[in-house]
């Protein structure tokens, strides 16, 4: 009996892990980025300037983004130091999201998962998936990764496929 019970505790824990990463929502489309007036942020030269009507966490984002171009990618490199040599990508995803009050901390790629809320944000969307992080702010992409290779956090305008990551964003953005 007591064998019996167990299994079946293990068996709800299961059920009930498995469903609450079901319930996430999965980003079905590449992510891309197509310049709207007062909607996106426009970028030129690698820096990315913020849509005039975004709010202030937008912006400061946006200028947290801006002062991460340029730094190489360092694995770890954005937790254990907040103004580090280089950033992996969930140091970069946390670095933007403090500098713009939305964040407390930092957080691994994985932790991500249960940041926010569920599916893609007006303003932010974080794309999440076992072992990697990026977002967009006002639609321009912030990224560590991409073209096959690790590299430092850029702002790119270049597509990149959303299969396989889940979207969460934070509230009210």
């Amino acid at each position: 009996m007591k064998r019996l019970l167990h299994g079946i505790f293990i068996a709800t824990f299961l059920i009930a892990a498995l469903a609450s990463c079901s319930s996430q929502v999965k980003a079905r489309k590449p992510v891309s980025y197509r310049f709207e007036h007062g909607r996106t942020a426009m970028l030129k030269d690698g820096i990315a300037y913020a849509p005039r009507n975004a709010p202030r966490a937008v912006k400061k984002a946006i200028a947290a983004g801006n002062r991460l171009q340029g730094k190489p990618y360092k694995w770890g490199g954005g937790h254990a130091r907040h103004d580090d040599s280089g950033y992996d990508c969930s140091g970069t995803v946390s670095y933007v999201l403090r500098e713009a009050g939305l964040l407390k901390g930092s957080l691994h790629s994985k932790a991500f998962f249960k940041y926010g809320k569920k599916g893609e944000g007006r303003w932010i969307t974080l794309y999440i998936r076992d072992g990697h992080v990026f977002m967009t702010v006002a639609g321009l992409r912030l990224d560590t990764g991409g073209r096959g290779s690790s590299e430092g956090p850029l702002w790119k305008p270049e597509t990149r496929q959303g299969k396989g990551h889940f979207m969460r964003h934070p509230r009210g953005y």
